[in-house]
């Protein structure tokens, strides 16, 4: 915090020239390191796991602030859109955004054709992925995607970023919907319940893991994972900066002790090119410097590795805070 000086001087004191001097030293700049600097992360639903990354980094980056006078704070959002918006708008900081949504506001292109590119956005580091994740019923006996034609297959709810990824995959493949029996649009809160009652046999959901809405039909009717691979990924995986492949941990659900591969999003931590090169560089020495226990502090963060966070999924150019340190640490 700023330091103030509160001086009374009597009618007939003087100052002499030593306190003169002392008086202007006290009226000096306070070093950089003790004025108190505050940054905001936007994340998401209290309950997802975007509002747990940011808060966290702020736990990491506030246990030192005493050092480096930086106080995080985090706010929770309507998710990547909003936080892309307010970045840009300067009334955030950082923010927590999915790669396709970072690729698409840099680039101006999807939700954001209309707006134009964003080209401040600067990437800071990856989190964790959200893979797309094929579940089936352990009766439909269904080993790859191409066991699921003629079948009841839930492809998402209109509007959603998985809705859009199933149509993508499909146009890959030289599919439509026609593909499934029934292709069905139930919400992610509807599908696990819908696949335990029969009335579906597989559905498809953009996630991070671990996830309750796939813990429960793996653990309620033994729900299958089923892994997504073959030429067609590879192609998007290339073709496409914000995707990337993913294993999703033998043993993580029940009922399913193997690996499943796939591929997906990642969900991504964004700056803009106005925010201080100094204020970032300090942000993610905070977390890479205390990974370990970045990582207990949510399920989801246990597969990360500093590796894959410097270069996977990243939608805009690195800030130059990140980039530094990431240099500093031969991770680039």
């Amino acid at each position: 915090m700023k330091k103030t000086l509160k001086s009374k001087f009597g009618k007939h004191l003087a100052m002499s020239a030593g306190a003169a001097a002392m008086f202007a030293a006290m009226l000096a700049p306070v070093p950089a390191a003790a004025q108190q600097k505050f940054v905001s992360i936007g994340t998401g639903g209290v309950t997802g796991v975007y509002y747990a990354a940011g808060g966290a980094i702020c736990r990491l980056v506030n246990k030192d602030r005493a050092e480096h006078g930086i106080r995080c704070s985090v706010e929770s959002t309507g998710g990547s859109v909003f936080n892309v918006n307010t970045i840009k708008a300067g009334e955030l900081d950082l923010g927590v955004v999915q790669s396709d949504v970072g690729y698409n506001a840099y680039n101006g292109e999807g939700q954001f054709k209309d707006a134009g590119k964003f080209e401040k956005l600067r990437s800071v580091f990856s989190l964790h992925p959200e893979p797309f994740t094929v579940v089936t019923r352990k009766e439909a006996n269904i080993k790859s995607f191409d066991d699921l034609k003629g079948k009841r297959f839930n492809v998402g709810n209109p509007g959603s970023g998985t809705r859009a990824s199933m149509e993508q995959l499909l146009t890959a493949q030289g599919r439509d919907m026609s593909f499934f029996s029934l292709a069905s649009e139930l919400r992610p809160d509807e599908h696990g319940s819908a696949l335990c009652d029969g009335k579906i046999d597989g559905f498809f959901y953009g996630v991070g893991h671990p996830s309750a809405n796939i813990q429960d039909p793996t653990t309620s009717c033994g729900a299958q994972l089923v892994s997504l691979t073959g030429p067609v990924i590879d192609k998007l995986v290339d073709t496409y900066p914000y995707y990337a492949k993913v294993t999703i941990p033998a043993g993580l659900y029940p009922n399913n002790p193997q690996e499943t591969e796939s591929y997906g999003v990642l969900a991504t931590f964004v700056t803009s090119a106005d925010v201080p090169e100094e204020t970032i560089y300090t942000v993610v020495k905070a977390v890479f410097e205390n990974f370990d226990d970045f990582k207990k502090l949510h399920p989801a963060f246990g597969i990360l590795e500093k590796e894959d966070m410097v270069k996977n999924g990243l939608s805009a150019p690195l800030h130059p805070g990140a980039e530094k340190y990431f240099k500093e640490k031969g991770l680039l």
